[in-house]
């Protein structure tokens, strides 16, 4: 705790003015450690181990208490623990001076500063243990941009406004002058482990606006935390350079030492750990101690003992089984016993009575000021990135949020001297204020409904072909194994375009279920996995949830996570609930697999796997046909695409647009295939729906096909399906050919794969606008396709 600090609050508990101020030291007698009790005679308050449980659990309390006060307005945590810390504080309950002599004594404060110390730094391991290093190769040029404007913008309308008041404000306090440089910079600065933590909360953390705003926030943290580091440095160390570029090169030394050393014995102590057996205590033991050693190493070299637990916490992969098991030991431990202890030592050094309004004014204004350009550089660069208003706008509010590492960054500059103590008690009630509007607003804002929405399509077509394809593979039961394995192997894995397989196997939990089921699928699984070794990698989980109600959650939750390009589900009619969230929410492709019986059929038998594709056209029929594609690359699989065409000229714009498509895609397949023997193209004219059903059924009685792929959704008033008004259902989650592939019996020994292409939300809507306003017929744009059948060779 910074002694000036100290002084003022021991100089509230006297009456002499001039008390205290050339405080160098301060003493406690070692017999007052531990109290005998009081049926000794013997007060708790007066020794020092009673007094830090009471400041302890007394913190907690409140800070609990106000979590629960604040959480109808859906607040943030971190709001009620500041809040909780101002509160015990001479803004609250220390102003009473009899409170404050018996339970912060300033011989307490030592003791407080230290176990704060402590806290916060195994909370910058925790901090760095959920943030990932490898996001920088992730950022692209719309969050690079979003990111730059984030900052530049705020740094330099706040310059401007510091040369306002040098020159138009001569009345204004010269200390808080001499302060406005610095709070310029820091005000602009974006913490990205705190939009992080918020996004958390908000459940938006690998959606893909929490993956733009924290990308966006990395990049502004780029140039701007430098900045704001060397700045810090250099008013630790006035006018020596020498000794300001030795501390920054050995943050660098203490980095590759961490990331070179420590992180390869992290991974070796993962790889070498048995799957499903708990973490050994010896290696808890070591991250524990190296959370300690790296403090140390970073304090006794001139940095903050924070920076090496949060380099630390970086190196460890937070999925591991290892991360996992050191984030739930410490989590609670540091957010409800460790922490309170830090909000309490930032809330004692805040007097909010002491503010003069005058000085409020101007570093409020600064404050908003940067705020201003922090939004105003996000959301204009959002909209021209094609973000939709809405969420160009929540994404600029979310930018401006503060949180636990600002409150520290501004306690340090004011330990440094960086800015008077009035202005570090503006900022803490400024950051408080801020973040408690923003975040409801973001709420109201970004519609959690929508928290599965992508801006980019990801699909099967959008996957590049010689390149690592990942799936979500959903199980019900063990039945579904043998067919998924035969589609997975269909899939034809090669170590040029290998598989990233994440197996979530869906029960429903009922109060006799048992576990038991679980082992089976995961073994089969995993042995498949293993004899694929090097071209498919298997991540296994499981989703429990009572009648299917949430389980759309988990699954859309991993396949946004994960970044999923398709989506396997076995098709369920009882669980019809799930089929239809997923359609609705999923942020890739989806696929229904309806199991026939043809899961005998193996790969491993002599005889050839026959696929066919059934063409009509529309984003999801070329879905089916990319899928296909990968198939026909597979020596053992013979497909066939039969594509149905409309008799007359295409007239509407849409259509026309639809229908060049997929003359495009199905030419490029064509091209691709050329010399593959293994591939039949057939082209068939029909006249209404009723033609469609004909030449369908003659076709799949004829082959007996062991896999037939469709696409879900076809024009309503396409000719190939107007006259099938029996099996058209706006809410059937296989839609029209589908259904009659599935309830007809000339594909009954077949199994079908029903796919939904994925569409962006962007595109989404401009097809939504495209409908509603060129609704004109223009006859000009026909479109001509030859009706002749073909055998590529």
């Amino acid at each position: 705790m910074d002694s000036d600090n100290i002084a003022a609050i021991m100089q509230r508990n006297s009456s002499n003015s001039n008390v205290h101020h050339n405080l160098t030291a301060m003493c406690t007698t070692v017999d007052r450690i531990t109290s005998k009790g009081v049926f000794f005679n013997t007060n708790p308050f007066h020794f020092s181990f009673p007094l830090l449980l009471c400041q302890c659990a007394l913190c907690s309390i409140v800070i609990h208490i106000t979590s629960i006060l604040l959480k109808p307005l859906r607040q943030p945590r971190v709001i009620s623990q500041i809040l909780a810390g101002i509160m015990l504080g001479p803004s609250g309950l220390a102003r009473n001076a009899s409170l404050r002599e018996m339970i912060f004594p300033p011989r307490s404060f030592m003791i407080i500063d230290v176990i704060s110390s402590v806290a916060f730094m195994y909370y910058f391991f925790l901090l760095g243990l959920q943030m990932d290093p490898w996001i920088l190769h992730k950022i692209d040029k719309k969050t690079s941009a979003i990111g730059f404007s984030a900052v530049v913008v705020p740094m330099t309308l706040t310059a401007g406004s510091y040369f306002l008041f040098v020159n138009n404000f001569p009345n204004t306090d010269p200390r808080l002058i001499q302060s406005l440089p610095i709070i310029t910079q820091v005000e602009s600065v974006l913490a990205f482990p705190v939009i992080a933590c918020i996004l958390s909360e908000l459940k938006l953390l690998y959606s893909d606006f929490g993956r733009i705003a924290l990308s966006a926030s990395t990049v502004s943290a780029l140039p701007s935390v430098p900045l704001v580091v060397l700045a810090l440095v250099s008013l630790h160390t006035p006018g020596d350079h020498f000794t300001t570029l030795t501390i920054l090169s050995t943050g660098v030394t203490i980095t590759i030492i961490i990331f070179f050393i420590i992180r390869p014995v992290v991974l070796w102590m993962i790889s070498n750990h048995p799957e499903g057996q708990p973490i050994k205590e010896s290696h808890s033991i070591f991250l524990f101690l190296g959370v300690l050693v790296s403090g140390f190493c970073s304090q006794v070299t001139g940095l903050h003992a924070y920076f090496g637990p949060l380099v630390l916490g970086m190196a460890i992969p937070e999925d591991s089984p290892l991360g996992t098991a050191i984030k739930e030991k410490l989590e609670f431990v540091v957010s409800w016993i460790l922490m309170p202890m830090f909000f309490l030592r930032n809330g004692l050094v805040i007097d909010i009575f002491e503010v003069r309004f005058s000085s409020y004014l101007v570093v409020q204004y600064i404050a908003l000021i940067a705020g201003i350009g922090k939004f105003i550089g996000s959301f204009v660069t959002s909209l021209y990135c094609q973000i939709p208003v809405r969420d160009a706008a929540a994404l600029g509010l979310l930018l401006n949020a503060q949180g636990i590492l600002e409150l520290r960054l501004f306690e340090m500059v004011k330990v440094n001297k960086g800015i008077t103590n009035e202005a570090y008690v503006i900022m803490c009630m400024s950051l408080v204020i801020v973040t408690a509007i923003i975040t409801p607003l973001v709420r109201f804002l970004y519609d959690p409904s929508r928290k599965y929405v992508v801006y980019e399509r990801r699909s099967v077509i959008q996957s590049k072909f010689n390149s690592e394809l990942r799936l979500l593979v959903c199980a019900h039961d063990q039945q579904n194994v043998p067919t998924l394995i035969n589609l997975l192997e269909a899939l034809n894995p090669t170590k040029q375009s290998p598989l990233r397989i994440y197996l979530l196997h869906l029960v429903r939990q009922f109060h006799n279920s048992s576990s038991s089921s679980f082992a089976p699928i995961i073994h089969a699984f995993t042995n498949y996995g293993k004899e694929n070794l090097g071209v498919l990698t298997l991540h296994p989980f499981t989703s429990m949830s009572p009648y299917n109600l949430n389980q759309h959650d988990d699954v859309c939750s991993i396949a946004i996570k994960k970044r999923t390009s398709l989506i396997i589900m076995p098709f369920l009619r009882s669980a019809q609930i799930l089929n239809k969230n997923v359609l609705h929410k999923a942020p890739c492709s989806v696929a229904f697999l309806v199991d026939h019986g043809s899961s005998s059929s193996s790969f491993s038998s002599s005889l050839l796997f026959r696929v066919v594709v059934l063409f009509l056209g529309g984003p999801d029929d070329r879905e089916a046909l990319a899928i296909a594609a990968r198939m026909a690359t597979n020596s053992n699989i013979n497909v066939t695409v039969i594509r149905l065409l409309e008799n007359g000229n295409v007239n509407n714009i849409v259509h026309v647009n639809e229908r060049r498509l997929d003359n495009e895609v199905v030419g490029q397949f064509r091209i691709n295939m050329t010399g593959n023997i293994q591939v039949m193209y057939i082209e068939e004219v029909v006249m209404d729906g009723s033609g469609t059903v004909s030449v369908v059924r003659s076709l799949l009685e004829q082959n007996n096909y062991e896999l037939v792929i469709v696409g879900r959704r076809h024009d309503k008033k396409s000719m190939l399906v107007s006259s099938l008004k029996d099996w058209r259902s706006e809410e059937s989650e296989l839609g029209v050919i589908g259904e009659l592939l599935v309830y007809n019996d000339f594909a009954s020994k077949a199994t079908i794969l029903v796919v939904q292409q994925h569409i962006s939300f962007v595109k989404e809507q401009k097809a939504m606008y495209i409908q509603k306003k060129l609704t004109n017929p223009y006859s000009k744009h026909d479109v001509s396709v030859c009706t002749c059948k073909i055998s590529i060779s």
